[in-house]
């Protein structure tokens, strides 16, 4: 069940702290996996440490950990391994980057709202960001630009885990980076 072509894809995950990328990725992950596909996730906190230690959250350095993940993604893609990159990835600039840079690039916005994502709050960053502990969080002190023309748009507000994987799925073959 290999991936037409010598080329990897990239599929981007976008979205607010809390929207479920992480729980997204791991099932895309697994998903390819059991289709014997060759892929790699890259998830915002795993990378920070082993790539990007000692940056910070500025706009410069999280452009910075972005490019350097979409080096890492380029060099993947072009020898047949597939990436999945789970990040916040707040700037429309720096995923456009990403889109020039990368083949077969695939955008998917996890839309869920700063309410929902606040009552989420997996690791306890809104409540510190509301009571002023932390700065530069993404929807409370610094902007997300919402992507304008994702390939996959998820609600993950309201639609369970497993149906927005699939949805990934189903544009992967429609696009020709898998089989159906």
């Amino acid at each position: 069940m290999q991936q037409h072509g010598n080329r990897g894809f990239t599929v981007w995950l976008t979205g607010l702290p809390g929207s479920g990328k992480t729980t997204i990725a791991q099932k895309l992950l697994r998903e390819l996996k059991a289709r014997k596909l060759k892929v790699e996730l890259f998830d915002g906190d795993e990378v920070r440490r082993n790539l990007s230690k000692g940056l910070g959250f500025s706009k410069e350095d999280r452009d910075t950990h972005n490019k350097r993940i979409i080096y890492v993604c380029k060099l993947l893609t072009r020898n047949g391994v597939n990436a999945i990159v789970s990040l916040i990835s707040p700037y429309r600039s720096t995923r456009a980057y990403a889109r020039e840079n990368l083949p077969n690039f695939v955008e998917v916005y996890l839309n869920c709202s700063v309410k929902e994502c606040i009552k989420r709050d997996p690791k306890g960053l809104y409540k510190k960001a509301l009571a002023g502990e932390i700065t530069n969080m993404t929807g409370i002190q610094d902007p997300y630009e919402e992507p304008l023309t994702p390939e996959v748009l998820l609600d993950t507000e309201h639609d369970p885990s497993s149906r927005n994987v699939v949805k990934i799925i189903r544009k992967l073959e429609s696009l020709g980076y898998i089989k159906a």
